[in-house]
């Protein structure tokens, strides 16, 4: 299954700012939503996340990378977790510097 996953990643922007327990309980929802996704037969995955912060170092949002079979499976996990899905685009290739 997973040589089928594609890279996807997630712009997820806050309309306002959470702390970090609300990130730490998001994370634990995100977890269980992608259990539960995975014991129904969708290829999904989640690689790695990095947080944003304001000038105040608030938490706005997160930017993460998933492999998932579709962006369906990205859109569906985000729904059924009750997080945003600001802009979802499938990874390309790394630029490399000279």
């Amino acid at each position: 299954m997973t040589d089928e996953l594609q890279e996807y990643l997630i712009l997820r922007e806050l309309d306002d700012p959470i702390t970090e327990e609300q990130l730490d309980g998001a994370a634990e929802t995100s977890g269980e939503t992608l259990e539960e996704l995975r014991g129904e037969g969708v290829g999904i995955e989640w690689v790695e996340s990095e947080v944003l912060t304001n000038d105040d170092g608030e938490v706005t949002g997160t930017f993460c990378q998933y492999r998932a079979e579709s962006e369906d499976a990205v859109r569906e996990h985000a729904e059924r977790a009750g997080l945003p899905a600001t802009k979802i685009s499938r990874r390309g290739s790394p630029l490399e510097g000279e």
